[in-house]
């Protein structure tokens, strides 16, 4: 369904472009999470998708079931209008507790981005098996979802859709949460010499229609405003590399210059959230990239945020987003170039003294007959860093070597 951004013309000069808005599973069960620890709705894991809203300052429970032997993921994705400007403070937070109270792990908080336009947001708490801490024996839990402070933004109710995914202990890949496969113990080879595919594409609305692409050089529109998702393989091993080139608008001379522009962030295969990058546009090109740690690896519990993100195998889903206020002066749709290397990472490398640093590259052959190398490597204890090896290109035969 397109929509009208919500942008206020006559204070702003922001365009009223039709933005596609986020798009909610078909079949998502309505619910009514409950304001106190009693009565909380119940969330079963699998294909089931539940969907609620949230008002500022709300704090909202669910219940869920957890065995023994499973890592558990319980998800939320807060879905603003598109445009909307909302509180500096304001955004979700998401926590997996005990019955006693007993906090599971570690919450998680996720702002909506909202410096002159706010995008949808995604993260999950969860219970890894063989992890130790709290939360490890079977039993009831409940899902918290919080929402933040509305303070000088939107104060309407934000729709949330939750999602339950449990992944056995022996396996590192997760039910896709679209629905539509049972599993993805292994998406299948990627890059690393692999036929390159691409052309244009139409991106998704969010998780459920994200549009499917494999390595390849990929073509798309924005409206200003407009957040559009994309769904990747990653198996067991692999690292993912993503430019987003954002072109040039119908007008380059026409939009301001718009600090948090463009925007390129990656979820992974039960919606939790790994890294989000943003940069300036003012009708030029400009691009964003980013590189992954190996998928479904063992980080020992470094390398923060998008080590965490890549703790399982499956899809994993970019969202290119361009601010709404690009669009004050030009109404058009702005050119975006996805580029997308998958391949097998290295292995941990050793270090002097005989220990070991986590660390990944990616060589993947594109369509000139050159390899890309790109790399994210652990140099301290407790973090990990991003080379920057973009620019190494190494010549190659075709014919792979």
């Amino acid at each position: 369904m397109l929509v009208a951004a919500a942008a206020k013309t006559e204070a702003t000069g922001e365009s009223t472009a039709p933005v596609t808005s986020y798009r909610m599973a078909p079949d998502a069960q309505e619910l009514n999470g409950s304001e106190t620890t009693a009565d909380a709705p119940l969330l079963k894991p699998g294909a089931h998708t539940y969907k609620d809203r949230v008002e500022p300052g709300q704090r909202k429970h669910y219940a869920v079931q957890l065995d023994a032997e499973s890592s558990a993921y319980v998800s939320a994705v807060a879905v603003p209008r598109p445009g909307d400007s909302m509180g500096a403070r304001d955004g979700i937070s998401v926590s997996l507790e005990a019955m006693d109270g007993t906090q599971c792990g570690v919450g998680r908080h996720r702002t909506f981005l909202s410096a002159g336009g706010a995008y949808p947001v995604a993260d999950y708490a969860e219970r890894v098996a063989g992890a130790g801490g709290a939360c490890k024996a079977a039993g009831t839990y409940r899902f918290v979802v919080e929402r933040g402070d509305a303070s000088g933004g939107d104060p309407t109710a934000v729709p949330v859709e939750l999602k339950y995914v449990s992944v056995p202990a022996n396996s590192a890949s997760a039910s896709d949460p679209a629905g539509d496969r049972t599993a993805l113990a292994a998406p299948g080879p990627g890059g690393g010499g692999v036929g390159v595919q691409g052309g244009g594409v139409q991106g998704g609305s969010g998780f459920n229609d994200a549009a499917e692409i494999r390595p390849g050089v990929w073509k798309d529109q924005l409206w200003p405003g407009e957040t559009h998702f994309y769904r990747v393989p990653v198996g067991a091993g692999e690292q993912l590399a993503a430019d987003a080139r954002f072109g040039s608008a119908p007008d380059a001379a026409g939009p301001p210059y718009v600090i948090t522009g463009v925007r390129m962030g990656l979820s992974n295969a039960a919606r939790g959230y790994v890294m989000n990058k943003t940069g300036g546009y003012q009708g030029k090109p400009a691009t964003l990239s980013l590189t992954t740690p190996a998928a479904a690896g063992d980080s020992g519990g470094a390398g923060g945020d998008a080590a965490r993100g890549m703790r399982l195998a499956g899809w994993y889903y970019l969202q290119v987003s361009l601010n709404p206020k690009v669009g004050q002066g030009n109404p058009g749709r702005v050119p975006v170039t996805l580029t997308v290397d998958v391949g097998k990472a290295r292995k941990e490398a050793r270090q002097p003294g005989g220990s070991t640093r986590p660390t990944a590259a990616v060589a993947v052959r594109h369509r000139d007959g050159r390899l890309r190398a790109v790399g994210y490597a652990g140099v301290t204890t407790g973090s990990l860093l991003l080379l920057g090896l973009g620019g190494w290109t190494l010549a190659a035969r075709r014919g792979g070597e």
